[in-house]
């Protein structure tokens, strides 16, 4: 039976369906989510990716950064992404790896173990006071036989861990008797000059090679753009000395100075002059951490006091002798602290990272003056043998029989 009122007829032609608040989010929050999602994935394959990349081609990842990248994004920021990278890789080394499992150095094989009674070298074994179980021969100067000094002993190495809270900051030592060698300095053909127009040779002297008598050589500092740091060889000057920075000499007698430069006379017959960084040891002290030092490693270009990284050091005993410190895992502080264990009373930051740290042993060849071969001191630095006797875009020293 019908209603006694009229129906009402409505019809949705003309106008949208309702639709609820519920309904009008939904696809706005998917998208959203989608898109952080596909952000999420992109930036970590490609932060694997450039994992991959540094891991498996570093020569191809820091020429990459340097040619490429630092012109687009700038300086600051692919400090803040090196950074990055290798603090994130000291952190998973921090969480994955036990102190059971950090191995010593890998050294080149030298034949039969010999026994060390030092020469003029201070092989006193170093006092262990990390904290760690002692892997075998830590703090023991081991003699590296050298085919130049035969039956004698010109240059020992051991290793240390100088970081109290890192097992696995393994740093390697390097001693050396600088009363029968001579050290050199070499700018490179790009670094440190050729921006202000004084490009280097970038080898070792002919004369030196073809001595027989080169004996090592080994990383300089940083380029140009991450300080512009002095530098001299001989009558050239490839860029101006500044006050303030930890300063390199090396004298026509062979003798060697590392000061913390003010503008002082630095003396005469010089015949190189490398600057890098603030003083890390002057005097017997631990310079890098002080106020002055602190402020000043700050306002590098490189910005690097607080990136663990490969790092490498020289330093100067009492006695003169002179010490080369590189490990990975390092700051300016535990590069110091290392080279001070080891008997450093001054001391220099030299290069950073793993493509740049370098130190080359040279053997001469039984047959033909001026030919070598050649070992790196550890198996896992990269070997600068062929670039140090062709032509190196940085700069470096070498070492040779007096």
């Amino acid at each position: 039976m019908d209603s006694a009122f009229p129906k009402k007829h409505t019809s949705s032609i003309g106008r949208p369906p309702l639709k609820s608040l519920k309904d009008e989010k939904q696809p706005k929050t998917k998208i959203w989510v989608r898109w952080l999602l596909g952000v999420v994935l992109f930036s970590f394959v490609l932060l694997i990716g450039l994992v991959l990349f540094i891991k498996l081609d570093t020569n191809g990842a820091a020429k990459l950064t340097d040619d490429v990248l630092r012109p687009v994004v700038g300086d600051a920021n692919i400090i803040r992404l090196e950074k990055l990278f290798f603090n994130t890789s000291d952190l998973v080394e921090r969480v994955t790896k036990s102190e059971s499992s950090v191995e010593a150095p890998r050294f080149e094989d030298q034949g039969p173990e010999q026994n060390i009674s030092g020469g003029n070298l201070d092989v006193t074994p170093l006092q262990v006071t990390n904290g760690f179980t002692p892997i075998e021969g830590e703090g023991v100067w081991k003699n590296r036989p050298l085919k130049s000094f035969p039956n004698k002993e010109v240059m020992a190495y051991t290793f240390v861990r100088p970081d109290k809270d890192r097992s696995y900051a393994v740093t390697t030592i390097v001693q050396l008797d600088m009363s029968v060698l001579h050290m050199g300095s070499v700018a490179g053909t790009k670094q440190p000059g050729t921006p202000v127009g004084k490009p280097g040779p970038g080898v070792v002297p002919k004369d030196i090679v073809g001595s027989g008598k080169l004996v090592a050589a080994f990383d300089g500092g940083f380029q140009y753009k991450d300080g512009a740091f002095g530098m001299i060889v001989g009558d050239t000057t490839y860029l101006p000395l500044k006050n303030d920075l930890a300063t390199l000499v090396g004298y026509k007698d062979g003798s060697l100075k590392i000061l913390d430069y003010t503008g002082q006379d630095l003396g005469t017959d010089v015949e190189f002059i490398r600057q890098n960084c603030p003083i890390l040891i002057k005097d017997g002290e631990m310079s890098v951490t002080d106020p002055r030092n602190k402020k000043l490693w700050g306002r590098l270009a490189a910005g690097t006091v607080d990136i663990f990284t490969w790092r490498s050091g020289v330093g100067l005993t009492k006695d003169g002798n002179l010490l080369f410190a590189v490990g990975n895992n390092l700051t300016p502080s535990t590069l110091a602290e290392a080279l001070k264990e080891a008997g450093a009373v001054n001391a220099i930051q030299l290069d950073i990272n793993p493509i740049w740290v370098r130190f080359n042993i040279f053997e001469p060849k039984d047959a033909g003056v001026g030919q070598y071969n050649s070992t790196t001191l550890t198996k896992d630095l990269q070997d600068g043998s062929k670039e140090y006797l062709n032509g190196y875009e940085k700069d470096f020293f070498y070492l040779y029989k007096r």
